[in-house]
């Protein structure tokens, strides 16, 4: 009996706890006047920096988490400090952004969705965030083992997140007929940034990012600020001021004893469709060089991703050589084989280190080369980028 009555009080602490912890939670919540939820399959972290940049120009005092290439909490001065995780990524922590940016006095939480599980996606907009605004970059085949097959399949598990009240903003995709009628059900307004919205944004007005910015992660995040009352100009001042993503797409160039690399950071573009404009534009702003190589980098637990990258990769032009680093690399050299991509240009650069990859891609070539990264940012991605950095002078391109 007495077992029993230690057990009966601990449950009724533990469960008082929880309920006084989701009490509080909601309480902080109610302080933001405006919850802005992040979502997509490619630049929900370039689009969450750039509403939160766009508002905190407006005068909207804004704090913001990504979760992208390293989580970051952004505070409404623009300072930001990492994420701390004492154990595994878990979509908990949350409650924690959203405690921190109502003690900051936010009036506006721009939040990137942390969730890939299609139940953990709802869970997270029903329970954690409640958002406001929802925001859906695009839908695009990622992730294929967690929220396809396919991608009308990962179209659903996005929508999952859909809110229950204010808008929804969707980006240039497809599939919008899934995620219209996930609007229609909740009831709440559906906004679709169309190509005519994203071409307003002039070329003088991208160059001006000190960083690749893609027009339509512009002009999505130009809306959601507008209807919040910030004038396009002044949202596009704080935008250009807004410190990027470490996984954000860059151009470095570098001289090294004659010969001529140009580097584009495309790691964090993970799905075939983006790899392959970002591949193309690449071509497009440095036709002049001797030699074009992919870079990929793998890695081991996403192989239904490699298998994706390494199944399209012979289709593109003028792919002189792909060079694999990381690990798990023989999944995407058998697939690009299998498609008829000659092995003969395939080097395989398993469990290499950075410096060693670079002496690598220097034995392709005499003159000039054009590297692009692809694949993961993850890992090794993040120190290629670093290195590359490190070493050249970072140079405009157009996407």
């Amino acid at each position: 009996m007495i077992v029993f009555w230690i057990i009966f009080v601990f449950t009724l602490v533990f469960v008082g706890l929880g309920l006084l912890e989701y009490y509080l939670h909601r309480r902080n919540l109610s302080s933001l006047t405006y919850r802005i939820h992040v979502n997509g399959t490619r630049g929900k972290s370039s689009v969450s920096r750039l509403i939160a940049a766009g508002l905190r120009e407006g005068g909207i005092v804004t704090a913001a988490k990504t979760t992208g290439t390293l989580a970051r909490m952004i505070f409404p001065d623009g300072s930001e400090f990492p994420v701390f995780r004492p154990g595994r990524t878990n979509v908990i922590e949350q409650v924690r952004i959203a405690a921190m940016a109502a003690r900051s006095r936010a009036q506006a939480l721009v939040i990137e969705c942390m969730a890939l599980q299609p139940h953990l996606q709802s869970l997270s907009e029903r329970r954690l965030v409640r958002a406001t605004h929802g925001v859906i970059t695009n839908a695009r085949a990622d992730h294929l083992d967690v929220m396809g097959p396919d991608e009308e399949n990962v179209a659903r598990a996005l929508a999952g997140m859909t809110p229950h009240q204010g808008k929804l903003y969707v980006g240039l995709t497809r599939n919008l007929d899934i995620l219209r009628e996930a609007a229609r059900d909740r009831g709440v307004e559906f906004i679709s940034i169309t190509q005519e919205e994203a071409d307003l944004l002039t070329d003088e007005e991208m160059e001006a990012f000190p960083y690749v910015e893609h027009r339509e992660n512009a002009a999505l995040a130009l809306r959601v600020c507008a209807d919040l009352g910030v004038a396009r100009e002044v949202a596009l001042r704080g935008m250009r001021k807004a410190r990027p993503d470490p996984g954000a797409m860059t151009c470095h160039e570098i001289s090294f004893f004659g010969r001529r690399i140009i580097f584009v950071n495309a790691f964090a573009a993970n799905d075939p469709e983006s790899t392959e404009m970002i591949w193309e534009a690449a071509r497009r702003n440095f036709p002049d060089v001797e030699k074009n190589i992919a870079l990929f980098n793998c890695r081991a637990d996403r192989q239904d991703r490699s298998r994706q990258l390494g199944e399209i990769v012979g289709s593109w032009k003028r792919v002189d050589h792909v060079v694999l680093m990381g690990s798990g690399t023989f999944i995407f050299g058998k697939y690009a084989a299998a498609r008829g991509f000659s092995s003969s240009r395939i080097v395989f650069a398993e469990d290499q280190r950075v410096d060693d990859v670079f002496e690598i891609l220097l034995e392709q070539f005499e003159k000039s080369v054009l590297v692009v990264g692809m694949g993961n940012i993850g890992g090794l991605g993040l120190d290629a980028v670093r290195y590359f950095k490190n070493r050249g002078v970072l140079i405009k391109m157009k996407t």
